[in-house]
């Protein structure tokens, strides 16, 4: 927000110089980011008047004058302009003087005449001819009003203004107007805050005749004020509302635009104007857009709107994008006669996102999505025709059409001058708490405690947003340093952070690396990774504003991570990679805008010395360190994207947890790997649901224990999982162990079998076994392995 320190004066007395003032504004919550003065470069350029011409003796083209700078004696300049003649007032530079651009004016001679200055354009000054009506279009500038002969011009044409710009936070939507600086300007120096006196000058008539006003979205729109201006005059504004513009850094339209653009820097409050005989029955309609509605912007833009945005239409079409921009029909040209001023209160998230929609920024828009009062309209309106009048720009006709369904109430707060002062470590008296809340337009009710906020401040809605209030004007510098006081609480990580970091450290001592993939994908994955048209993975939650199509989906499996990570590596010649990560993967709710988030352990691994047994092994490690318990493995030959034969489910208590193999040759040849992969993926809730939290001591064996090995025949497609769940089924518990040790098929193996050999280990805890026992417990093995799974017992 920019601020001319010359228009902020005429609503507060400022009487300190700008770094003090500055200093001031910052420590009171209006942070100062930065003060220009206007025209700094311009210097030494004063106002003269031609008393004497005559040619000059060597050049045809160029002429001698006596200018008259207000001193003892006048100084002579040789000039080229045209436009020039004796008893005309024009701006000097003189010897010395500097202009816009750096040039730099230095006495000199002319064809052999001296030239002890030279006359200024506009441009010389920083500007350019349209910015003044009364500028030559290529010439000197020549004053038509009295100005004081050897008076600095820059007064004259708006330099030398101090411009303070502030950064303001996006909870003061009233500070982004001079008033509000004014305001808190006004309470920063305990000084009186002039509001502007509005006096309108009406003439007979009445606006509610002429014009009417529906609201049909009342959320949208909570409040629409308009007046009728008739017998208007479009034309150049005054130069003080020129220069008063300028200085804001606005260039002058015509006195229409320049009364609704001063509105927008003086109230922060954006106002439109229409050619009233353009609007369809005088009817002035706030309703939702149609989807496939057209219409042709200001700028001459056709823009298609939809039924999610405001527009002001009349009875036929719409005519203005509320709170964004105004309509090609109704916009006013210097053949408008009467015009309807629109001054109006829009929701500024729908102005957001209409203006994103629609790929149009403006100046009104962005002060409605800060949030602005609607209870500041009719004052905003009430001074805009009053500068009708100030301009004569047109006749106010009597009246204003008010339409106010939505109306924004004062919020009234306790207050506890105790808390505050022990909550901001000061001593307040309440006097002075009371007259803080004064400066700042809080009315006070000293009995009941309260203070009653007005609606322009809509950031203050609890005691600590009054404490703060009350910290700023006190003076955050006058605060004492205080420690910080309380209990200390000590940190620590909760179960599943601890079993995460566990399953970390696991990864960590097998050699596995860390990954960390993203959670937002490319609907195009689901064709690399071979998955089904109709499978469940492809019903994703879709992102509504996505960087991009590579990342507008949430992801549904972190195969995809993975897998890109082994490729990277692959493809960058590593010869071995082993990658895991603990991530989520999101699972669209049906009616529901959030999904389901469900975090995964996804292992990822290649390599010469890596195949199946190697990912087999490294998960048995896992759940063998996190001591889970009722684990074993099932045959999985579902998964599209996993090779059928050499992939398997890891069961946990009787359920699945996830699945682990070789990827489908076919997918590992879509992310350019000719290699096998080996993936796991995980389901990290079940994991932790069986994690053995209580462990409890069992002392070593006292008893010997007693082996035997068994050999037999199976067939090829015998499963070694089916065989030892027989095994430990029908071992009873006696059997302690059993372990693989052979599988082997050669000559002395019937084709379509294999042998499979196993050591058993048997032990009680309160004896030493017998044969008789051992046995027992061999033979029901032993019938069970024939009986199931038809197996044949060799001989040894």
């Amino acid at each position: 927000m920019n601020v001319p320190m010359s228009w902020l004066k005429q609503y507060v007395d400022i009487d300190v110089d700008v770094n003090t003032y500055i200093d001031a504004m910052t420590m009171s919550g209006s942070k100062v980011e930065a003060v220009e003065e206007l025209g700094k470069e311009i210097t030494k350029v004063v106002a003269g008047k031609i008393i004497e011409t005559e040619k000059h003796p060597d050049a045809d083209k160029l002429r001698v004058m006596k200018v008259d700078i207000g001193a003892e004696a006048p100084i002579q300049i040789v000039t080229a302009a045209t436009n020039v003649n004796t008893g005309d007032v024009v701006p000097v530079s003189l010897d010395g003087a500097t202009l816009a651009g750096g040039l730099k004016i230095k006495t000199g001679k002319l064809r052999g005449v001296e030239s002890q200055g030279m006359f200024c354009s506009v441009e010389e000054l920083g500007f350019e001819a349209s910015d003044f009506d009364d500028a030559p279009e290529d010439g000197v500038y020549i004053f038509h009003t009295p100005i004081e002969l050897g008076s600095d011009v820059k007064p004259y044409f708006g330099l030398g203004e101090s411009i303070v710009e502030y950064e303001i936070t996006s909870n003061r939507p009233d500070c982004f107007s001079i008033l509000g600086i004014a305001r808190e300007a006004a309470a920063t120096f305990k000084k009186p805050f002039n509001f502007p006196e509005i006096k309108v000058e009406e003439v007979d008539g009445n606006a509610a005749d002429m014009a009417k006003v529906t609201i049909e979205n009342e959320q949208l729109c909570p409040r629409y004020a308009a007046r009728v201006i008739k017998n208007v005059k479009v034309g150049p504004s005054p130069k003080w509302l020129k220069d008063r513009l300028m200085s804001a850094g606005l260039r002058p339209v015509n006195n229409i635009v320049d009364i609704t653009n001063y509105m927008l820097l003086e109230f922060g409050q954006p106002m439109h104007a229409f050619d009233y005989d353009k609007l369809a029955g005088h009817h002035v309609i706030v309703r939702n857009a149609k989807d496939g509605e057209t219409m042709t912007t200001l700028f001459g833009d056709e823009v298609t709107l939809d039924s999610s945005m405001l527009v002001i239409a009349d009875e036929a079409k719409p005519v203005a994008i509320a709170g964004v921009m105004g309509g090609e029909d109704t916009k006013v040209t210097e053949d408008t006669t009467t015009i309807l001023f629109e001054c109006a209160n829009f929701n500024g998230y729908n102005v957001r996102q209409t203006s994103k929609k629609l790929g149009i920024s403006s100046d009104s828009s962005k002060k409605y999505v800060k949030g602005l009062d609607p209870n500041n309209i009719t004052l905003a309106i009430e001074r805009a025709v009053q500068l009708i009048n100030m301009t004569g720009a047109g006749e106010v006709v009597s009246g204003i059409i008010d339409v106010y369904p939505v109306k924004r109430e004062k919020l009234t707060i306790p207050y506890d001058l105790t808390w505050i002062n022990n909550y901001l470590g000061t001593q307040v008296t309440e006097e002075e708490m009371k007259e803080y809340f004064e400066r700042l337009e809080f009315e006070v009710d000293t009995t009941n405690k309260t203070v009653t906020i007005p609606t322009f401040r809509p950031d203050v809605t609890m005691m600590a947003d009054l404490a703060e209030e009350v910290a700023r004007l006190y003076g955050y510098d006058k605060i004492e340093v205080t420690l910080e006081r309380g209990t200390p609480t000590v940190g620590h990580k909760n179960f599943e952070q601890e079993i995460t970091d566990q399953i970390r450290s696991t990864m960590s001592r097998y050699g596995v690396n860390g990954a960390l993939t993203y959670s937002f994908e490319s609907p195009k994955v689901f064709d690399k990774l071979c998955i089904p048209a109709d499978s469940n993975l492809r019903n994703v939650l879709t992102i509504t504003n996505p960087l991009g199509e590579d990342f507008s989906i949430m992801r549904t499996t972190t195969l995809n991570g993975i897998l890109n990570s082994l490729s990277i590596n692959y493809n960058r010649r590593n010869e071995t990679a082993m990658l895991y990560e603990v991530g989520k993967v999101f699972e669209k709710i049906e009616g529901e805008e959030l999904p389901n988030e469900i975090k995964k352990v996804t292992v990822g691994m290649y390599g010469k010395e890596v195949d199946f047994y190697t990912l087999k092994g490294l998960i048995e490690a896992l759940v063998e360190d996190l001591h889970i318990q009722k684990v074993s493995v099932e045959r999985n030959t579902e998964l599209p994207f996993m090779h059928p034969g050499r992939t398997a489910n890891l069961m946990i208590a009787g359920k699945v947890c996830g699945y682990f193999g070789e990827i489908h040759p076919q997918v590992a040849k879509n992310y350019s790997v000719d290699a096998k992969l080996y993936v796991a993926e995980l389901d990290l809730a079940l994991i932790l649901a069986n994690v053995e939290k209580a462990r409890s001591y069992v002392p070593l064996p006292k008893y010997p224990a007693t082996t035997r090995d068994i050999a037999m025949l199976v067939k090829d497609d015998v499963l070694v999982g089916d065989i030892e769940k027989v095994i430990t089924q029908r071992g009873g518990k006696l059997l302690e162990s059993c372990e693989l040790f052979d599988v082997y098929q050669g000559k002395q193996i019937e084709e379509g079998h294999k042998s499979v050999a196993y050591k058993l280990v048997f032990r009680a805890s309160d004896r030493t076994l017998t044969d008789d026992e051992i046995q027992k417990s061999m033979k029901k093995i032993l019938n069970g392995l024939e009986t199931v799974i038809g197996a044949k017992l060799r001989e040894q």
